[in-house]
């Protein structure tokens, strides 16, 4: 029994040639959207409703209690691009919190600062609460 040869002709190389890019193509796309940066909070309304949860999470995680809710409100001159978010409350102790939390489309980056007493316990961190790891 012998091999029957396949004879790869020009037209043979350059279809196989575009269908190798076409899957390359789809496998490079399909790792950059999974790989897509994104805000955590995207609208300013979902901000400012997880803001008072992540800080008190974090403030907690810190060891410092709240005596109640944070309250929060939109900052002057956010847009839908720029979020901007402010919270404030009271610890356990009496002394002042206050919350910041910012969030940029364009660069897909969340900021947030929270001080207690006027010192910072955390300055412009990417993420609070739970599941975030920070230095200080």
């Amino acid at each position: 029994m012998t091999n029957p040869t396949v004879k790869i002709t020009r037209v043979r190389a350059a279809i196989i040639g575009v269908v190798s890019l076409a899957v390359i193509g789809a496998a490079v796309t399909g790792v950059l959207l999974a790989t897509a940066k994104e805000l955590r909070y995207p609208t300013q309304a979902k901000l400012r409703g997880a803001l008072p949860a992540a800080a008190a999470a974090e403030l907690k995680a810190r060891g410092v209690g709240l005596s109640g809710a944070l309250s929060c409100a939109d900052l002057p001159g956010w847009t839908k691009k720029r979020l901007r978010v402010s919270c404030s409350g009271v610890t356990t102790s009496k002394k002042p919190v206050d919350v910041i939390g910012s969030g940029n489309q364009e660069s897909a980056d969340h900021y947030f600062t929270i001080l207690v007493g006027g010192t910072p316990v955390v300055q412009n961190v990417p993420c609070l609460g739970r599941g975030c790891r920070h230095g200080g």
